[in-house]
């Protein structure tokens, strides 16, 4: 395969039929195909804790592929068939990959993400009608099994739940220990069966799937949550082609692994990023995966540790989102060998650009920023690797993917932009979902152009003139919080729910740390009395996604309106920033006064004018640099002004 640099070469790869290239019709094949080819190589190596990463589980592809098989007939013997539904909640481990690919190769697997609030986890459960659910049994200073338990008797459809023991990981005294204490503690009882994951996986065959199922390129792989308001969960069906395709054609365009090669994983297994692009992108390569810890990059010591482990485990890539670059600045690579290192990738939120340079400066490995959405598969487009890196673009788009950005009525097609012309981003190509699983939600997710279907992304971007794209905003005002897509409608409806609220209007608050965290304001009905503080209380009983919790309520007279009257969410959103940045400008010594604007740019999308004025003696130049550097963790373009001197 040609190493891509550019369009063109993407556009050289395409003149091969995607037919010819081989790919595997299945994700099942995907890595049947590669123990073949390496059976005693590593595929995946976990550890349980950050303090002893050297201490380590590692499995080579040939017992990745037979614990595969055990996994698939397990379920295929509970009664688990194509379009019946194998849900799991639970934390980064192996067993989260095999109740994945496992579950797609006996049915269709449901990843859910257990942070979630047990009545969010009930609606996801029966929206999937799952049938076996795997979680994790009771263990220390987690509560997934005990939000589990207090809501699958709410579950019709569910017959077994598969318990996966942490403490198997663990050994001597504390792994004793753990176990008996759950002997002397009695759970809550709950109708479905329960069983143990390894035990019973352990009877099955591992040579082959019992149930000979031959498994086509468009059946449904896998429901993969996607936020949404309350009420139906947004399930995104992704088919097998989407999966297989998608970890292939990223692969090429980015990573170019060699087999052997090793991608550390800290992030979560419920989200299409890690289990798709980083897990069967790797193993469709030969390459394999370093699970580090259960909490991923959220466990205790892994930032602090993170490159002692990647030097201990010669790591070649790994992924991640803009906060933890943010916080790997503050970690000294020390005597640590990075010389393995090659890239690493971000994605699921927007990167600063500022953010980004001083990180490659700094630890001399390059960040290639991406994009992508649940709705395409996963990866939808990267900077290249060969090719120049345009830090505040997301790159050019995957081989045998077509995208457009367009100038929309409502859902209906007007016409294509120009090159430069910002617009709603299209997608058209083997990686776009097959739809969501209740047909609600399927309105106005496509849009028909010429007979064909192209999906609606909701994201507001322009393309160059080399193909890379540039992305502006979002036409559907998500919230990205640490990776986490929030709808606003999530925080709005349940405060609509208290007495005295006549209208809400939540919007992401930029932060430093996470990108956005969620502000909401409210109008109060006339006559009514809420304070701030009461209105907070309510929404943290109410809202099911903790990530959803609003860090703020602001009570305002009247919220703005459209002339249509529709809340007019930029003014708030714009508020929000100029608080912010004003903030953060105010704490660089030498600025005696300043002035912070946030608008609307037609390329750009939400831009701060930030004028200055300094104290006498100070260089403009360098409180510019100064500037730059307070301001990169937010992804937000700003125009500096120091002295009336245009820095830019």
């Amino acid at each position: 395969m040609a190493r891509i640099s550019t369009l063109a070469d993407v556009e050289a790869i395409e003149a091969v039929p995607l037919a010819e290239q081989g790919l595997a019709p299945n994700t099942y094949e995907a890595i049947r195909r590669t123990a073949q080819q390496y059976p005693d190589q590593a595929a995946l190596i976990f550890f349980l804790q950050a303090k002893a990463y050297e201490k380590a589980v590692t499995w080579t592809y040939q017992t990745l592929l037979a614990k595969l098989h055990q996994t698939a007939n397990f379920f295929h013997e509970l009664g688990v068939g194509p379009t019946d539904t194998v849900s799991y909640i639970l934390p980064n481990l192996p067993q989260t990959y095999l109740a994945l690919y496992g579950g797609e190769a006996a049915g269709i697997a449901c990843p859910i993400n257990p942070l979630l609030e047990a009545d969010t986890l009930a609606e996801i459960l029966n929206a999937a009608e799952t049938k076996v659910l795997v979680t994790i049994g009771p263990f220390p200073k987690t509560d997934v099994w005990e939000k589990v338990a207090s809501v699958v008797d709410r579950v019709p459809t569910l017959q077994t739940i598969v318990q996966v023991d942490i403490a198997n990981y663990l050994s001597g005294p504390l792994k004793l220990l753990i176990k008996a204490s759950r002997m002397l503690k009695k759970g809550p009882a709950v109708r479905a069966k329960i069983v143990d994951f390894d035990s019973a996986i352990a009877r099955q065959p591992s040579d082959r799937l019992v149930s000979g199922r031959v498994i086509g390129p468009q059946e449904i792989a896998s429901y993969f949550h996607t936020g949404g308001t309350t009420g139906i969960p947004k399930l995104a069906r992704h088919t097998h082609f989407n999966e297989v395709f998608d970890a292939w054609a990223a692969a090429i365009v980015a990573v170019d692994s060699q087999p052997g090669d090793l991608n550390y994983l800290g992030l979560p297994l419920f989200h299409n990023y890690g289990a798709i692009a980083i897990g069967l992108g790797a193993w469709s390569g030969g390459c394999g995966v370093v699970i580090g810890t259960p909490q991923g990059f959220r466990g205790e010591g892994v930032i602090d540790n993170l490159w002692k482990i990647l030097d201990h485990y010669r790591c070649t890539i790994f992924s991640g989102v803009p906060t933890l670059y943010k916080a790997l600045l503050n970690v000294p690579v020390g005597d640590a060998d990075l010389s393995r290192v090659q890239l690493t990738t971000s994605g699921a939120a927007p990167l600063p650009v500022e953010l980004a340079r001083q990180f490659s400066e700094q630890t001399g490995i390059p960040i290639l920023e991406g994009y992508g959405l649940t709705e395409g598969t996963s990866v939808g487009s990267v900077n290249p690797r060969y090719g120049e890196i345009r830090l505040g673009a997301v790159g050019l788009r995957l081989v045998y993917q077509r995208w457009a950005t367009a100038v929309l009525d409502d859902t209906t097609f007007v016409r294509f932009c120009e090159p430069g012309e910002v617009g709603v981003l299209l997608l058209n190509g083997p990686n776009v979902f097959a739809g969501y699983r209740d047909d609600f939600h399927n309105r106005g997710a496509f849009v028909e152009i010429d007979g064909e279907r192209w999906l609606n992304t909701g994201d507001l971007g322009r393309l160059d003139a080399d193909g890379y794209l540039w992305l502006t905003g979002r036409q559907k005002e998500l919230i990205i919080r640490g990776g986490h897509n929030i709808d606003p409608q999530m925080i709005e409806e349940p405060l609509m729910r208290h007495p005295a609220v006549a209208l809400t209007a939540a919007v992401g608050r930029p932060d430093a740390r996470v990108g956005e965290v969620p502000v909401v304001y409210v109008e109060l009905k006339p006559g009514m009395k809420a304070t701030s503080d009461e209105l907070l209380a309510f929404a943290q009983k109410e809202i099911g996604e903790r990530a959803a919790l609003p860090k703020e309520v602001r009570i305002l007279d009247a919220i703005p309106l459209t002339a249509v009257g529709k809340v007019y969410k930029p003014a708030l959103y714009h508020e929000q920033v100029e608080e912010v940045l004003r903030e953060e400008v105010k704490k660089v010594a030498g600025v005696i006064s300043l002035h912070v604007q946030a608008d609307v740019d037609k390329r750009l999308g939400t831009i701060a004018q930030i004028e200055v004025t300094t104290r006498s003696g100070v260089d403009p130049k360098e409180m510019a640099t100064a500037l730059r550097a307070a301001l990169a963790g937010y992804a937000v373009h700003c125009r500096l002004t120091v002295n009336g001197e245009a820095m830019d």
